[in-house]
C-alpha cells in the first residue's frame, strides 16, 4: 500500500513540471510579459488590449477603438451639455459642470471646453483654497481706507488712515463749497460793473454822436457823412429824407437794380406793403428772382403814376424794420448819381 502511494505522488509531481516548463496555448509567459511590456504615449494614446490607439481629439470621445498599433479610433462628437477639453480614449463624454447661486459663469460649456464659474459682485473665492461657498466681501472700518477693491479671487484690502487724514478731508469738504461761492459772487459782481460802464459809456457817446449829426446833416450833405445822417431817419426823423432825382422816374428806375438785395424772405410782404396783390406777386413766381423783383417795380410804378418815389419804399422797407438795407439804397442813390440832397 505505502508503495502504490508513492508510485501515485511520483506522477501528479512529474505532471505539474511538464505544465509550468510546457504550458498551453493563451498561457505562454513570453505573451504575458509582451504585455506587461507595451507603453503607449499618454498624452497621445490610450490603451487597448496590447494596442496603443490614438486619442480621439478635444470635443469627441470613443466610438470604437482602433485594430492596428497606433491606428486612429472611431469618435464621436460630444452631446450638449458635455465636453472633453484634452485627447483622450473615454466612452463617453464629462458632463459639464453648472454654476452655483451665489455664481456666475464667465464662459459657458462648449464641447472643448468646461463652464467656468466666479463669484458674483460682493462676493470672493480664494483660488488656492476649494471654493465650496463664495465667502462675503469685507468692508473698511471708517478709520481704514480701501487699497484694493474686492474682486471674484481676492477679498478687499484696507489699512488705516493717516493721522488726522479724516480731519483734513473733512476741512477740504468745507473750504471747497466757501471758495466756490466767493469766486461765483466775484464773477457776477465784476459783470454787473462791466455792464455798467458799457452803459455809461453808450449813453455819452450817443449824446456826442446825435449832437455831432445833427449839426453836420442842418449843414450841406456830402456822401462821407451820408451814412452818419441817415442813422438820423432810422431814430424816426423822416425829415431827413432830404434826396431828390436827377432826372424824374428815370432816376427811380435807374435805382430799381439796388433792390435786387433784397431779403427773399421778406419778397412778398415788400410788395404787399407796396400795394401790389397776392396774385399779382404770385404771377411774377415763375421769373428769376432777380427779374421778378424788376416786373413787380415796374408794375409798382404803373400803378403808382407821378406820385411813386423813392421814399415810398424806403418807408416800406422801415416798416419791415429793413434800416440798414434801407440806408445802403440811399446811399447807392445818391453815390450813383441818380438822386441828390437838396
Amino acid at each position: 500500500m505505502a508503495r502504490w502511494q508513492s508510485t501515485f505522488l511520483v506522477c501528479v509531481m512529474w505532471c505539474c513540471y511538464q505544465t509550468v516548463a510546457y504550458p498551453g496555448p493563451g498561457l505562454d509567459p513570453r505573451l504575458n510579459r509582451s504585455r506587461r511590456t507595451v507603453h503607449c504615449n499618454a498624452d497621445l494614446e490610450y490603451h487597448h488590449g496590447d494596442l496603443c490607439c490614438k486619442n480621439c481629439p478635444p470635443g469627441t470621445h470613443l466610438k470604437s477603438p482602433c485594430s492596428t498599433p497606433g491606428g486612429h479610433s472611431q469618435c464621436e462628437e460630444c452631446d450638449v451639455g458635455t465636453f472633453t477639453a484634452l485627447g483622450n480614449g473615454l466612452k463617453k463624454c464629462l458632463t459639464c459642470t453648472s454654476c452655483r447661486e451665489d455664481q456666475e459663469a464667465v464662459h459657458q460649456c462648449i464641447p472643448t471646453h468646461n463652464t467656468e464659474c466666479q463669484c458674483k459682485q460682493g462676493g470672493f473665492c480664494d483660488p488656492d483654497q476649494a471654493c465650496e461657498i463664495c465667502k462675503r466681501c469685507a468692508r473698511c472700518g471708517t478709520d481704514e481706507i480701501v487699497v484694493r477693491n474686492c474682486t471674484p479671487t481676492s477679498n478687499t484690502e484696507c489699512k488705516k488712515k493717516p493721522p488726522h487724514s479724516g480731519q483734513a478731508s473733512d476741512q477740504k469738504a468745507v473750504y471747497i463749497p466757501i471758495v466756490l461761492v466767493i469766486l461765483l459772487v466775484v464773477l457776477v459782481v465784476v459783470l454787473l460793473l462791466v455792464y455798467v460802464h458799457r452803459r455809461r459809456q453808450k449813453t455819452a457817446d450817443s449824446g456826442r454822436t446825435q449832437a455831432d449829426l445833427t449839426t453836420s446833416c442842418n449843414g450841406t450833405e456830402t456822401l462821407a457823412t451820408s451814412s452818419r445822417c441817415w442813422n438820423l431817419v432810422e431814430e424816426g426823423e423822416e425829415s431827413q429824407f432830404n434826396i431828390v432825382p436827377v432826372n424824374g422816374h428815370v432816376s427811380l428806375k435807374s435805382c430799381f437794380e439796388f433792390f435786387e438785395e433784397l431779403d427773399v424772405g421778406l419778397h412778398n410782404r415788400f410788395f404787399r406793403r407796396l400795394g401790389l396783390s397776392d396774385n399779382v406777386i404770385k404771377s411774377k413766381e415763375s421769373l428769376m428772382y432777380v427779374d421778378r423783383v424788376h416786373e413787380l417795380l415796374h408794375l409798382w410804378l404803373e400803378k403808382r403814376g407821378r406820385e411813386a418815389s423813392l421814399k415810398d419804399l424806403w418807408k416800406a422797407l422801415r416798416d419791415l424794420n429793413q434800416n440798414r438795407t434801407a440806408e445802403t439804397i440811399v446811399e447807392s442813390a445818391v453815390k450813383a448819381g441818380h438822386f441828390v440832397y437838396e
